[in-house]
Order: C-alpha cells, then structure tokens, then sequence
C-alpha cells in the first residue's frame, strides 16, 4: 500500500472521505503498487477503493466518476518509484568505465521499465520477471524504449552478460501481439553486434513493424578506464562505413514497405566516415534524436533560420574597430560542423575561434561535447586570447552549473578570468550567442 500525501479540494477522493496520510490500498480489487497501477485503474468510471486509515485498519470506499476525471490523490511515491538497479554487467557499460572518486549519482545503473514509459529512458526488460512483464501487458506500458542491442539469444547473453538476456524477441513479439509499441537501440560493439549479426537484428526488429517503431544504433563510447574490462576495439572509420551501407540498404527497403526509413544511425557514424551529414528528411520527424540521431542536421537547420532572423533586425554595434572575441569550444566529432556554422554566420563585430577539446579525462577516444570536463576545458583555453567563452548546456549537468569533474562554472571562470556563456543546445540560441544578444540558459 502507498501513503498518500494529499487529497485535491472538491476531488471524488476528498468527497467520498479519503484523508491525507491514510494509504492507499487496492483498486477494484488490484493492489496498486505504484504511480503506473493508479494511472491506469483510476479511468474506470466505477472505483471500489480499500483504503488503510492511519492506525492500518481497512476500509471499502466506492467512487462513481467519469473516466478523464482525476480522482485527486497525491501518492507518496518515495519507495514504490524508486528506480530499480541493471542487473546487467555490458560489455560496453559506461559507468563501469568511469573513472573512481566521482559523485555517487554517477555510478547508479537504473533499468526500469516504468522510467521508460515516463521519461524515455532505455531498458533492457531483463530485470523484469513474468509477473512483472505480464502487468507491464496489462497496464498498456506504450511507448517503451529498449535497449535491444542484438536479437540473437547467444549474442545478446554475451554483450549484456545475463544469462536472462536471451528471451528479448518472445517479449517483443508479445509486446505486438497485446498492440503495445517501442523503440528500440542498438549500441554497436566491434566483433559483438556488427556486420551480419546487426542485418539480422534489424530484419527481426522490422518483422514487428509497426509495434516496433524505430531503431537508433550508436557506436560504443570507450573510455581509457576499460584495463579490467573486455577489449573492444572502437568503431573505425570502414566500420563506420560499412555500416552505413548496410543501413542505407535497409532505409531504402523500409521506406518502400514501411513509408519509414525506421532504422537511423546517430551522428557519430557519419563524423567518423568523414561523410556528410543527411538532410532533414532523411530523419523524418526525429523519432530518435535524443541518441543523437539527426541532432547535427537539426542544429544546422535551426542556425540557419535563425540567421535569416536575426540579420534583418540586429545593426552591427562596431565602434572604432573594437569586436568581441569569442571562443568556442567543442568536441572533436563535432568540431567541423561547428567551425563552419561559426565561420557562415559569425556577424562582422564578433570574431570566433572554434577549438576542438581533447578529453584527458576520459581519454582521447571520447570525442562528443556533452564529455567535456573543466579540467579539460581549462587546459584547452591555455595561451588563448578572448573576451569570452560560449560553452554547450550539454557539458553541464542538468539543472547544475558543474561538470562531470566536478567543477563548478564559477571555478572554471576564477581559472581562466573570462566571462562564460552556456549557450542552449539549439541553433537559435547559438545564433544568438555568436549577434551577442541575450540568449542565455
């Protein structure tokens, strides 16, 4: 049973007696055991509520009420929703190649099913026994996102080191048969997954079409922290290729059977082949761009709108010759697409310098912005001339000003004696860091 911490005023709850701090029970006869059972047992138009007053003793309460109405209770969800841990060892995990002496929030693996459905976060169902998955059917968890990486049981086993890994396509398959939906990813693993292993996943994947919404496959991230772990090498630039023929050779297919390329590869694939980046239809509406998949061609797109905006209504403040400096700093997958934004629309009162940050931290096979850390960047702007950094949100924890480090924006600034800008990730806000107008995060 879960506390409930509040009841709406004029709420059906409240109108049919059920106070703060009693304790919410079972619903037509199902025990609720988290914000998910409510959600869904509350659209019935006829409640019977049991209903724990604060000393344990049950009582039945009936609601009659329409199906949209909320019935008005607040959940204390502190123990019910408290994420539930990877029982996972992957060959490819990131945390496991985190360096020691970190924050702790670092370290925690979470692998639950119910974030998947509220926030989009990846799982790989292996945590989640029969019982569980069968309420998961029950209560129409759709959209799900998966961690799927290989369909093959034995390859699987093997990337996610669980002997519970191999029944994956059986949940999928009963996923489309109660008319549940997902996405899936695919993190690409020299010598695990690639080549025809990856052609068969993504043949299995698109069997399931149109429950199985899209594929999103990103190449391994490996840190220089991997000494106890299995050696992989990274994704080369002919893996690269490679794989981007194979998936362009299903794009082509999907799309004629589907009216969907269905499979994308993020940008890394692409920045690693030295090829260009697809145009905006290649991603159709983004269905993965939080995996990095078309976020370059977004941001490119959006800068230039932007520009066009901007131009028409920003005069140029140049007085006496003096300009702002700017400096940029960037990852090194990224660093060409935004050395030639900065070079097409930096305005003529504004110089730029994009500078590309080897990651000691992590080590130099970690090329994305977002693994930027201010000792690092600190390093990077050493002998540098400028009035100003723009920095990516992305280098920043969420909701914080610290780094993965650990430093804070405030040190880095003392550090370096320059004012920075954390620039939102979106071409507008780019655009308007570069005009300097007031754009900030």
């Amino acid at each position: 049973m879960i506390r409930i911490l509040s009841v709406s005023p004029s709420s059906p709850a409240e109108k049919a007696g059920i106070q703060k701090n009693e304790s919410l029970v079972s619903i037509n006869g199902e025990t609720v055991i988290d914000e998910i059972d409510y959600q869904d047992l509350i659209l019935h138009p006829h409640l019977e509520i049991e209903i724990a007053d604060v000393n344990g003793k049950i009582r039945q309460v009936s609601i009659a009420k329409s199906s949209w109405e909320p019935l008005g209770l607040q959940l204390d969800e502190t123990v019910a929703m408290k994420p539930r841990h990877c029982l996972n060892h992957c060959v490819f995990c990131f945390i496991d190649q985190m360096p020691s002496g970190m924050r702790k929030t670092l370290y925690v693996k979470d692998d639950d099913w119910r974030l998947s459905l509220m926030m989009g976060n990846y799982v790989t169902l292996t945590n989640v026994d029969d019982q569980e998955f069968i309420r998961i059917l029950r209560r129409k968890a759709s959209p799900l996102y998966i961690s799927v990486h290989a369909t093959d049981p034995d390859v699987r086993v093997k990337m996610l080191r669980n002997p519970n890994a191999g029944n994956l396509f059986d949940r999928l398959t009963a996923l489309k048969n109660h008319g549940l939906q997902f996405h899936s990813q695919i993190v690409l693993c020299p010598g695990f997954n690639d080549g025809n292993i990856l052609e068969e996943t993504l043949d299995d994947l698109a069997s399931l079409w149109p429950s199985s919404l899209s594929v999103a496959i990103v190449p391994i991230g490996m840190t220089k922290f991997r000494a106890k772990l299995e050696q992989i090498p990274p994704v080369s630039r002919q893996l690269a290729e490679e794989t981007i023929q194979i998936v362009s050779r299903r794009q082509q297919k999907y799309l004629e059977e589907f009216g969907t390329r269905f499979v994308f590869l993020s940008d890394e694939f692409y920045c690693i082949a030295g090829q260009d980046i697809p145009a905006e239809e290649h991603y159709e509406d983004y269905p993965q761009i939080e995996n990095g998949v078309g976020m370059i061609r977004q941001f490119k797109d959006e800068c230039e709108a932007a520009y066009t905006d901007i131009q028409n209504e920003v005069h140029s403040p140049l007085t006496k010759g003096i300009v702002t400096r700017l400096i940029i700093p960037t990852g090194a997958s990224v660093f060409p697409h935004i050395q030639e934004l900065a070079r097409m629309y930096t305005p003529d009162w504004v110089q730029t310098e994009v500078v590309p940050v080897p990651n000691r931290f992590f080590g130099d096979s970690i090329t994305v912005t977002g693994l930027i850390v201010g000792q690092d960047l600190i390093q990077a702007l050493e002998g540098k001339e400028f009035d100003k950094v723009l920095i990516s949100e992305s280098m920043l924890r969420e909701n914080s000003d610290c780094f993965l480090d650990d430093y804070t924006l405030e040190r880095v600034q003392d550090i370096i004696g320059k004012p920075i800008q954390v620039v939102r990730n979106t071409g507008e806000s780019f655009i308007s860091a570069l005009f300097q107008t007031e754009d900030v995060r």
